[in-house]
């Protein structure tokens, strides 16, 4: 089992707590790496990937501790994944020290109608917008979507790099291929929809997968049902078994 950023802040987290955490279904017993139940846990057919993007998930306080919270899935596929508790008053020196390494290009993941013109990035084609000499280093605002607005409005040392903006075509695209009809996509979509534009297909259709597998799981836990005969998990291990090589 590979420990990541996401259980590293989720321990650091939790153990601030001064009370129980009372979210829904933040009482039931659960794997603490995946947040399923035991009987539906996934750790054991988590597999990480080569990329060349990397991730920084900036967490609304207490979004690492819900186990619906689906950020911890992107730090379960790609390696290069951070993440730190959003501050407005007082950010984490590590991350504003990772923001300011020249060896990585940050760039916020937020829709264009919330940001200025001249900080706008269209996404087709994203690699347009690449420097070759640095890494894309991708931030994503993990929460609700009230406290999603809220951290990108009051984030000051966010307001220097570009934002990235997928177009309506681009995500209605996106949301028909996922066959929903929610127009809000969780964390880990939006993360497999930036891979998907950087051209790193395997990649996205896998943390797609990913997602599907532990929504599908997170709900059979809620109701205890077993797994049925068809499932996300089987498509999930058979596509991790046909990459070549696999990376544990």
């Amino acid at each position: 089992m590979r420990i990541h950023a996401v259980h590293t802040l989720y321990d650091h987290r939790l153990s601030q707590s001064t009370r129980p955490f009372l979210a829904r279904g933040g009482s039931i017993p659960r794997c603490k790496h995946c947040m399923l139940l035991p009987y539906l846990c996934i750790c054991s057919i988590k597999q990480t990937v080569e990329s060349q993007s990397a991730f920084l998930l900036l967490m609304y306080d207490d979004e690492i501790l819900k186990p619906s919270n689906t950020g911890r899935l992107i730090a379960d596929i790609i390696p290069d994944t951070h993440a730190y508790i959003w501050s407005r008053t007082e950010p984490n020196p590590t991350m504003l020290a990772l923001l300011a390494d020249p060896t990585w290009q940050p760039i916020v993941i937020f829709p264009a109608e919330y940001a200025t013109a001249e900080r706008t990035l269209m996404s087709s084609p994203i690699a347009s917008h690449l420097n070759e000499d640095k890494r894309p280093l991708f931030i994503l605002l993990d929460g609700t979507w009230a406290q999603a607005k809220k951290m990108f409005r009051k984030s000051p040392y966010l307001d220097a790099f570009p934002v990235l903006s997928f177009s309506p075509e681009k995500l209605s695209q996106y949301i028909m291929r996922k066959a929903t009809k929610d127009n809000q996509l969780a964390t880990a979509e939006v993360a497999s929809l930036v891979l998907d534009s950087l051209g790193e297909v395997e990649n996205a259709h896998l943390l797609t997968l990913l997602f599907s597998t532990f929504k599908e799981n997170y709900l059979l836990g809620k109701s205890r049902q077993q797994l049925p005969e068809e499932n996300c998990q089987q498509r999930l291990i058979s596509a991790f078994t046909q990459r070549q090589p696999l990376k544990v």
